[in-house]
């Protein structure tokens, strides 16, 4: 089982990054799928470093990167849950966080987890239900990830609305003020985040 894979990035596709192990010229170079956020992290020349899972079937053998081991064992948890595949999974944490994914598990949320393209009511409350007494949250999970108010989801909705990844968002909400209070500030407050992170 290939567990670790280091080397130089030569190429992206809109979901891998092709990475040359061995070097020297007389490399290997391996199409690793990541999560989006890693994905968007890399260019060619970049080095870099993946926990992986690869997965063996009669007709393939594919290999999933991870930038860290907190991401590599949500992926296999997620994997455990009849009806979830790779692809699923991938997505899953190409639109959560780790911390976000365990929160929402916590919490008993099955609606976040559904955020997930691919991933409907259903499995997302079968993930909730196979999954809460499986994860656990340390406190600064807790403290950086508190449960999302109705107000903040709604203020999470409204930027994804308007083109920006569940990700994004999430982390937009987490660095505002507690003393802006309303949809309507707290929705301004995030967007001027955007504008000067830009």
């Amino acid at each position: 089982m290939i567990r670790l894979v280091r080397g130089v990035v030569t190429g992206k596709t809109k979901d891998a990054l092709i990475i040359e192990v061995g070097g020297d010229g007389g490399g290997i170079g391996l199409k690793v799928l990541t999560p989006l956020p890693t994905l968007a992290q890399f260019t060619p020349g970049a080095q870099v470093s993946l926990h992986t899972y690869l997965q063996v079937r009669e007709d393939a053998l594919t290999l999933f990167g991870f930038l860290s081991e907190d991401e590599l064992t949500i992926f296999e948890l997620l994997l455990g849950v009849s009806g979830v595949g790779p692809k699923v999974a991938l997505s899953t944490l190409s639109t959560l966080s780790p911390d976000a994914i365990r929160v929402a598990l916590a919490n008993e949320e099955p609606g976040v987890i559904a955020r997930t393209p691919g991933i409907g009511k259903r499995t997302a409350q079968k993930i909730v239900l196979e999954l809460k007494d499986k994860v656990k949250i340390g406190d600064d999970s807790l403290a950086s990830l508190a449960r999302i108010s109705d107000v903040d989801s709604e203020v999470i909705e409204a930027l994804i609305a308007l083109g920006y990844s569940v990700v994004e968002s999430q982390r937009a909400v987490q660095g505002l003020p507690g003393d802006a209070v309303t949809v309507e500030e707290r929705l301004r407050l995030a967007l001027a985040q955007f504008a000067d992170a830009g």
